[in-house]
């Protein structure tokens, strides 16, 4: 599913498709890609830093989210934290989350898949791929020179997409435990 950002009911389309992928899983783990040195590529970093700042998320002992600000999950870290999930989260649903570059008429969208996310193939980096979902928020052009593009992207836009993403992410989580709590109540 890939929708505009600033589209009316962003929230609530792209919430609905999440709750209906993530609404059996046990476990999940976001791994919020990217590097808070450049604007274009801050997207993951700043989804991340939000996701981890919620008190409903730090409360949920079956969320872990690696990649914020603080401390980013980038191209030097990347196959480290592919290796740290792996050998601590077994049977875990990963949901990886970073920016990308596409064709200009889809400068902010952002696209939830089914399948692995090859972080940095926009930028010609080899980089092993992640997880089993995976959220991309198309921030710039693709094509001639990718990591001037990333540098010279308009960090407002980054931002707003991705606080739209730990939006619609918070409110899936939030729904399906309400949910859950309406069902074991009963």
């Amino acid at each position: 599913m890939r929708q505009f950002a600033d589209e009316a009911l962003f929230v609530y389309h792209m919430k609905n498709e999440l709750k209906r992928i993530i609404a059996d899983k046990q476990e999940m783990v976001f791994v919020c890609i990217g590097s808070d040195r450049s604007s274009g590529d801050s997207y993951g970093p700043f989804v991340g830093s939000k996701l981890k700042e919620n008190f409903f998320i730090r409360k949920y002992t079956h969320v872990s989210v690696y990649g914020c600000l603080d401390q980013p999950v980038h191209a030097k870290n990347l196959a480290e934290t592919v290796q740290q999930i792996q050998q601590n989260h077994k049977n875990t649903t990963v949901i990886a989350i970073d920016a990308c570059l596409g064709s200009s008429n889809y400068i902010g969208t952002i696209q939830l898949k089914k399948g692995p996310m090859k972080p940095g193939s926009g930028v010609q980096k080899d980089l092993p791929p992640i997880g089993d979902y995976s959220i991309s928020g198309i921030v710039n052009t693709g094509g001639f020179l990718p990591l001037q593009v990333l540098q010279c992207t308009r960090l407002s836009l980054v931002y707003k997409m991705a606080n739209k993403t730990a939006d619609f992410i918070v409110r899936a989580l939030f729904e399906l435990e309400y949910e859950k709590k309406k069902i074991q109540a009963v």
